[in-house]
């Protein structure tokens, strides 16, 4: 079976030593803000005053409030890109592709749930913006990859998207708090949808 190689999102040219700096220091103080004040406390203006520089530096560095919070989320998006794209089975591309495609939507959802609130923040700062992020393109491109392995005939471009649509931060903030399921459901949902089972 040959492999695909796909670029780890967030992956950048080296920064100067004075911009990371900066870059550390806006990412530690909106941290700080979240876990203080929750995500709906971070504002350019919150974070530039914590960060202890000037608001444009934030805006020149991050653009929107959105991508700042999925800034936030940058290490274990790699942590998830390097397990998916060269890591052990069952998500890495030792296991089967059916294995890895369940695999790989069952921790997106536990990854959600784990960071819920801030990813909920993110969508709701930008809708849709996730779409055009390069986790979701490297996500999209991974599923579209194994579902074009599992399923010759299928579009699979476009059934890729449609198994990434219910993890939208938004919906999984309604089925967690406001419906109160739990991680192993939404799982077990998922291998319905997906036609398997244990």
């Amino acid at each position: 079976m040959s492999r695909i190689e796909l670029p780890v999102a967030g992956q950048a040219p080296p920064e100067r030593a004075d911009a990371a700096r900066n870059r550390r220091k806006i990412l530690d103080a909106a941290a700080q803000l979240v876990a203080e004040h929750g995500p709906d406390a971070v504002s350019m203006n919150a974070v530039a005053h914590a960060a202890g520089m000037g608001v444009g530096t934030v805006y020149r560095r991050f653009g929107t409030v959105s991508r700042l919070l999925y800034a936030l989320l940058d290490d274990d998006e790699k942590r998830f890109q390097q397990a998916f794209l060269s890591g052990p089975p069952p998500l890495g591309p030792e296991a089967p592709p059916e294995e890895r495609l369940r695999a790989f939507l069952h921790t997106q959802a536990e990854r959600l749930v784990e960071h819920r609130a801030v990813m909920a923040a993110a969508e709701a700062a930008s809708p849709g913006a996730r779409y055009d992020s390069g986790a979701y393109l490297t996500m999209h491109t991974h599923v579209t990859m194994l579902v074009r392995q599992t399923r010759p005939q299928a579009d699979a471009a476009v059934l890729a998207h449609l198994l990434l649509a219910p993890f939208a931060p938004s919906l999984f903030e309604h089925l967690t708090v406001d419906r109160g399921v739990s991680t192993d459901r939404i799982k077990g949902a998922v291998d319905a949808l997906l036609g398997m089972h244990d």
